[in-house]
């Protein structure tokens, strides 16, 4: 662990599944639009003031309803807090997720619903849910004004960045370093919350790349992913690599971290270093990290 992380208290799993926190639903929009095929939503809840004290990276639990295969009662899903410590609107009583609708084909070909995106999805204002955690802490974003942060993203992965940039946004703007998310989707559409990190691009330190695979190709005619995106950003991503102050963080869909260290690797050996080696020396330094789902 990182001595940035270790130094900091930093709380963890205050409410559990048996022990939970009620939190009352005070907003759910849609964040693609309706002839996007993935149907994703931002989800803000309300919670006493310091009930939940959370930091930018850590994650909130919801138990679906019912009991499982076995009879026993659902077990919380996380989610990646898409707020700054102080919330949604400032208050520190607030908190937002990032949750896409999960449909799915059953054996027999029926189609089915994931028990916990869809009772969120579907939540009104109003309503009461369950909440559980704060959870991890490896994940959590470092009080480290002057390094610079590497996010690569895919999908509601994005989340926890939306946290980052907020954070990031209050440390005074002559002493922090720079932030460059790139972020992969599938359409323009999927892009969550590009009108706000097109108010982020207006700040100089902040720089956003998008990889969109399915109406974007390489120079060889494949769909466009992450790892392109930073093979084709190489100099500068190298130059990042080794200044020593860069924390890297990857968060989406499990196995988008293959391609984004294939990428790392060769870029890598492009400048004559060794990626394990180089991998290594950040994680011991507490400045990699992967979330993946």
């Amino acid at each position: 662990m990182s001595q940035v992380h270790a130094e900091r208290e930093i709380a963890l799993n205050l409410y559990r599944h048996n022990t939970p926190l009620m939190v009352r639903v005070l907003a759910n929009r849609r964040l693609t639009p309706p002839e996007c095929a993935n149907e994703v939503h931002h989800l803000t809840v309300q919670f006493p003031a310091g009930a939940f004290p959370f930091l930018e990276g850590q994650s909130a639990g919801f138990s679906p309803p019912g009991v499982n295969a076995r009879g026993r009662p659902n077990v919380p899903r996380l989610y990646s807090i898409a707020s700054g410590r102080d919330g949604e609107d400032g208050t520190g009583t607030t908190l937002a997720i990032c949750v896409k609708r999960v449909l799915y084909q059953t054996e027999s070909g029926q189609q089915a619903h994931g028990l916990a995106s869809n009772m969120l999805c579907d939540a009104q204002p109003g309503d009461l849910l369950p909440m559980t955690g704060p959870a991890g802490r490896e994940f959590v974003l470092p009080e480290d004004p002057p390094a610079n942060y590497l996010l690569l993203a895919t999908g509601t992965g994005v989340a926890p960045f939306r946290a980052f940039a907020q954070r990031w946004a209050q440390w005074p703007a002559e002493k922090r370093g720079k932030m460059w998310l790139f972020f992969g989707v599938q359409t323009h559409g999927d892009a969550l919350y590009a009108d706000e990190w097109a108010a982020r691009a207006e700040d100089p330190h902040f720089r956003m790349t998008y990889a969109f695979s399915r109406e974007e190709t390489t120079a060889d005619g494949r769909r466009m992913y992450v790892q392109d995106r930073m093979r084709m950003a190489g100099q500068e991503l190298l130059a990042w690599l080794r200044d020593g102050q860069a924390h890297i963080y990857i968060c989406g869909v499990k196995g988008m971290e293959v391609g984004i260290e294939a990428a790392f690797a060769a870029l890598a050996q492009e400048a004559g270093l060794v990626w394990p080696v180089v991998r290594q020396q950040l994680w011991l330094a507490g400045r990699w990290h992967v979330e993946v789902y």
